[in-house]
């Protein structure tokens, strides 16, 4: 979902820079698993561990909402704004 949510924002110009971003930003996130394991040593259970991750949706879920949500309007054309001839000529190209 996330590649198609960052093309249909921002374009198919820089999908292939975009998409990367997305994937590096997935991989970071797979350096943290390596955590867990000492976060569920230290704590003798994996409830620790789906705490954390709960926090950290959460932060994700409230950084969508406040954040991405009105930067995102910013890129996206209303769907009753009329298009203008450079969109309808990118249209006809695509």
């Amino acid at each position: 979902m996330f590649p198609a949510t960052c093309g249909d924002t921002f374009g198919s110009k820089y999908a292939a820079s975009n998409a990367g971003l997305l994937y590096t930003a997935k991989g970071t996130a797979a350096l943290i698993v390596p955590y867990t394991s000492v976060l569920t040593t230290m704590t003798g259970s994996w409830h620790a561990v789906f705490l954390a991750a709960a926090a950290l949706n959460i932060v994700a879920a409230v950084m969508a909402i406040f954040v991405l949500k009105p930067m995102r309007k910013g890129y996206v054309r209303p769907a009753d704004e009329p298009a203008t001839p450079a969109t309808t000529e990118l249209a006809r190209a695509a």
